[in-house]
């Protein structure tokens, strides 16, 4: 097992015959079916393993505990994930893009609400989805600090956790998470989360499309991303030197993905 706690991050879910939100390939790549979300929440439970929330894994290190996580928001989180974890009596953290509530395939204001009544915890992801290590200062309090307020006035609860819209982020943008009230920043740097994790720079492991179910074994145990990472140091120097457009343009063939 891993020094530390897995965290996962997934995005929407697929499901036959339902629109994805967006069309692109490189947004389609990190679109999981429910069929093989639901055949690897198994493989958790097989190894002895159990999802949780952010704040569930951040209590307390403990290897049997696998930190699940949803961005942007996507109506599926409510439709298809929700109903899946509860069945196995599981948390996860759902970060929420604010701007995104009410477009075709993500969730309305009334559904968030009743994600959180149904006692998953809500997170940011951000008012608008911008690069964060792209903005000024008035424009990093907007991302990060009024999307907090704004779904904190939808649940009625405290959102006390942010994630990085695309990975991306800066010393600043983590200082504000901190000055805001956030408790941690989640990004996509590859890794485990022991007890001296930085919490406002959590590691967390994308699962994609392609992901086959043995590697979905090993990372869920830890194993393989120290190669892994080094991996995607390289592609971040891609990145660096194309800029984060793009980067975006050519991302699935960067990851990877060779199913067209």
């Amino acid at each position: 097992m891993a020094a530390g706690t897995v965290f996962l991050m997934y995005h929407e879910l697929g499901r036959d015959g339902r629109p994805l939100c967006r069309p692109e390939e490189g947004y389609a790549l990190y679109v999981v079916h429910e069929n093989v979300f639901g055949q690897q929440l198994d493989s958790l439970q097989r190894i002895g393993l159990r999802g949780a929330s952010v704040s569930q894994a951040l209590a307390g290190i403990d290897q049997s505990q696998v930190a699940i996580t949803f961005d942007d928001g996507c109506e599926t989180d409510l439709l298809i994930a929700a109903p899946h974890l509860k069945q196995r009596g599981w948390n996860a953290t759902f970060f929420v893009t604010v701007g995104f509530l009410n477009q075709p395939g993500y969730m309305t204001p009334a559904q968030v609400r009743e994600l959180g009544d149904l006692g998953f915890e809500i997170g940011s992801h951000s008012m608008t989805h911008p690069y964060l290590d792209e903005l000024d200062e008035a424009g990093l309090k907007r991302e990060i600090v009024e999307s907090k307020l704004r779904l904190e006035e939808i649940t009625g609860r405290a959102v006390q956790h942010f994630s990085n819209p695309g990975g991306r982020s800066s010393p600043r943008s983590r200082e504000i998470a901190r000055s805001a009230g956030y408790l941690s920043v989640s990004g996509s740097r590859l890794g485990t989360n022991g007890e001296r994790a930085n919490r406002f720079d959590l590691t967390r492991i994308a699962i994609l499309r392609t992901t086959p179910a043995d590697q979905f074994e090993g990372i869920i145990q830890g194993r393989g991303l120290r190669s892994a990472a080094w991996k995607q140091t390289a592609r971040e120097l891609v990145r660096k030197s194309l800029g984060n457009r793009a980067y975006d343009a050519i991302r699935g063939r960067i990851l990877g993905d060779s199913s067209g």
